[in-house]
C-alpha cells in the first residue's frame, strides 16, 4: 500500500503536531514542578532560614537549566514549539506567567536572605572587634595604650 504525498505529507503534519503537544506537555510538567520547588523555598525563606540551608537548590538549578535550554534552543531555531492547540498554548503561558512570579518573589527572598546573613556576620564581627580592643594593650595608634590606673584610698603617709 502506498500513500499519495498528499497523505503523507498529512501524516507528517499529525506527527509533528502531536510531538509538539507532547514536548509542550513535557515543557508544562517541567514548569509545574520548577515553580513548585521555588515556591517551597519562598515558604521556607519567609520563614527566615538562611538560604544556605535550603534543600530545593540543587534540584531547582538542575531544572532551570533544563528550561533555559529548552527556552535557548527555542529562540535559536533549533526546536520549535508549534502550539496548535489554544487550549495547550493559554496552558503554556499561564504556567510561565506562575513561574515568572514565584521566581521574582524568590529573588525578593533571598536578597532579603542575604542581607540579613550579611547583617549577623556584622554582628559577630563587631562584637569579636570589640573583644579584642577590651583586652588589647595596643590602641588604634598601634602603641600601648595607656591604661587607667586605679587609685586606691588607703594611702600611707
Amino acid at each position: 500500500m502506498t500513500m499519495s504525498v498528499a497523505q503523507a505529507n498529512s501524516q507528517a503534519t499529525r506527527t509533528n503536531a502531536a510531538n509538539g503537544d507532547a514536548r509542550i506537555k513535557s515543557l508544562i510538567a517541567l514548569i509545574d514542578v520548577l515553580t513548585a520547588l521555588v515556591a517551597e523555598e519562598n515558604a521556607e525563606l519567609a520563614k527566615g532560614l538562611p538560604a544556605s540551608r535550603l534543600k530545593q537548590v540543587d534540584e531547582k538549578n538542575r531544572l532551570a537549566e533544563v528550561f533555559e535550554r529548552t527556552v535557548a534552543e527555542c529562540a535559536a531555531g533549533t526546536t520549535t514549539l508549534n502550539v496548535r492547540d489554544r487550549l495547550l498554548r493559554e496552558q503554556l503561558l499561564e504556567r510561565i506567567l506562575k513561574l515568572r512570579a514565584a521566581m521574582d518573589e524568590n529573588l525578593v527572598r533571598l536578597r532579603a536572605a542575604i542581607e540579613a546573613s550579611n547583617r549577623r556576620i556584622e554582628a559577630v564581627m563587631q562584637a569579636i572587634r570589640e573583644q579584642i580592643a577590651a583586652v588589647s594593650p595596643y590602641g588604634a595608634s598601634g602603641r600601648v595604650a595607656a591604661r587607667a590606673v586605679s587609685s586606691g584610698t588607703s594611702r600611707s603617709a
